[in-house]
């Protein structure tokens, strides 16, 4: 059992002497111990406030009886890390993260619980892996959303003018600044936005707490409470799997497909599951999409609204309320409510922001599987975010061999209207790392009436008719890595399906006669990844 009471009486007492030595009372080494796992860092601007958050989650956690101890973790700025190399280390950054909670949670072996304080598009994952993983009582708290000044659009279109060259730098940094004022997540609907909902529909924190604006009253007011909850949680031995149940995993594939969530989900809630001994599979989250309606439009599925607009027409509970017919309602959570107590009393939709069942955006839910001879276990792509006339699509391949020879393409005007456009190697191993294309998907805009098909993967700010996380990969021998240029590929959202039009015999000799690129990585870490990490249709979880 993980408490410093249990440690043989010799070693507890040296243990309790060093722990004195940081300031802490030998009276309040006899109440339970609680870990503060906090993402903070100077970088990213979803966690450049969590020192505070922190600070309020330690006062709760001493009102209620407890004993809070913090340590950090590491955190990654997708934004920043973005259309370079960086962004090769952001998706291994999440099995870090993971491994360094389960480092010091278990190898200090004196907590009772802990809370977990994080934001953006790897952290949050990252940490309920290491809830999953370690089952001792937990909660999450999440670092809130930043309230924009100008609309997403508005931002969008100062980008797109910056790559036309009619803004410079400053200009578009000015602008930026309009859009992102303050600290907290950014306010789309990305995989950050995404996986703090999807958190909240697991149960593992508090209502209200994924949409909650950062630095806020309402932010103060969740996260001391949360210190409470964790009291409780220890007090009542609920540990994290509690929550995370075979019912609760497919609520949230309900809510992302409803909300238009990031096509990253397709890699941790897998990912999550695995640490419970549970298996996702991709056909069944593309079940439930079909079977979703998408009630809900913020950007990138519509021009004009953000996640903070959601909070102010009363945020997740109003979702999940409309959803209940499809959702497991008795899965429980943190505040001892089952989801349905937690949201029967929500607001109804606005109409606008949040739709009701009955008048949809649309009948299926933002996320897709292709399935087809171009992947085996099929290709990912967020539908809410390509518009009807775009569903069919039929060209010829544009092949690039990694992101890198890609951008300097649409640098150079190679690429064409009606090509579809390959980008290979950046799979899981190939990558290695599993880079997000979401820069090539902002360039590619430039080129009218064109498509995307890789074994990468895309920020859920992506948009455009997109197809990523391809499973086999290219450095896996999938189908991917023995396409032409000037091979035909057909695309058919409404069907499901994408192809690779060649005959049998052709495909079998390029088997033989294609070889397959690996990159030389120097990076340790990378090459440590490569060996280790499955496919994308596992999670791209690391193997045992």
């Amino acid at each position: 059992m993980l408490t410093i009471e249990a440690l043989p009486p010799y070693q507890r007492a040296i243990a309790k002497g060093h722990l004195g030595a940081c300031g802490i009372s030998y009276n309040d080494l006899k109440k339970p111990i609680i870990a503060v796992v906090n993402s903070w860092n100077d970088i990213v601007s979803g966690h450049c406030h969590l020192r505070e958050v922190a600070e309020e989650v330690k006062r709760g956690i001493r009102e209620a009886g407890g004993t809070p101890l913090e340590f950090n973790t590491i955190a990654m700025c997708d934004g920043i890390a973005m259309g370079h190399r960086g962004m090769k280390f952001v998706l291994p950054s999440r099995e870090i993260i993971a491994n360094s909670i389960e480092t010091m949670i278990l190898g200090h072996n004196i907590f009772d619980g802990m809370v977990l304080i994080g934001s953006c598009d790897k952290i949050v994952p990252a940490m309920l892996m290491a809830a999953a993983r370690l089952d001792i009582p937990s909660i999450m708290v999440t670092g809130g959303v930043i309230r924009n000044y100008i609309t997403p659009a508005e931002s969008k279109e100062t980008r797109y003018a910056f790559i036309r060259g009619e803004v410079d730098e400053k200009q578009l940094v000015e602008v930026t600044k309009e859009y992102l004022p303050s600290a907290g997540i950014c306010p789309v609907m990305g995989t950050a936005n995404t996986m703090c909902i999807i958190a909240e529909t697991l149960g593992i924190t508090l209502p209200l707490m994924a949409t909650m604006i950062a630095q806020s009253d309402k932010q103060k007011k969740l996260v001391r409470q949360s210190g409470h909850v964790i009291l409780d949680l220890v007090h009542k031995h609920i540990t994290a799997r509690k929550f995370f149940t075979q019912a609760a995993f497919e609520n949230a594939m309900t809510v992302a497909s409803a909300i238009g969530g990031s096509p990253n989900t397709f890699l941790h809630i897998p990912a999550i599951a695995a640490e419970c001994g549970l298996t996702i599979k991709r056909m069944d989250y593309d079940r439930i999409s079909h079977n979703t309606p998408l009630i809900t439009r913020v950007y990138p599925n519509g021009k004009t609204y953000t996640v903070a607009d959601l909070d102010g027409v009363g945020g997740v509970p109003v979702i999940l309320k409309e959803l209940l017919p499809k959702l497991h309602e008795n899965t429980p959570t943190v505040n001892g409510n089952t989801l349905y107590d937690n949201v029967k009393n929500a607001p109804n939709p606005d109409g606008t922001i949040v739709k009701t069942m009955k008048t949809p955006f649309q009948d299926e839910g933002g996320l897709a599987v292709l399935q087809g001879n171009l992947a085996k276990d099929g290709g990912v792509i967020k539908i809410s975010a390509v518009p009807k006339e775009k569903w069919a699509f039929r060209g010829p391949a544009k092949v690039f061999e990694s992101e890198e020879d890609c951008m300097e393409a649409l640098d150079h005007n190679i690429i064409q209207e009606g090509d579809v456009v390959i980008v290979r190697n950046e799979g899981p191993k190939g990558g290695p790392g599993m880079r997000e294309m979401h820069r090539v998907t902002e360039v590619i805009t430039k080129v009218k009436n064109t498509a995307l098909l890789t074994d990468g993967r895309f920020s859920g700010h992506s948009a455009g008719l997109a197809v990523g996380y391809l499973s086999p990969e290219a450095a896996d021998k999938g189908p991917i890595a023995y396409i032409h240029n000037g091979d035909m590929i057909s695309i058919d959202i409404e069907k499901r399906r994408f192809h690779w039009e060649i005959t049998q015999e052709e495909e079998n000799k390029r088997h033989i006669t294609d070889r397959i690129i690996v990159s030389k990585e120097p990076s340790k870490q990378l090459r440590l990844y490569r060996e280790q990490v499955t496919a994308a249709s596992n999670g791209a979880i690391l193997h045992e």
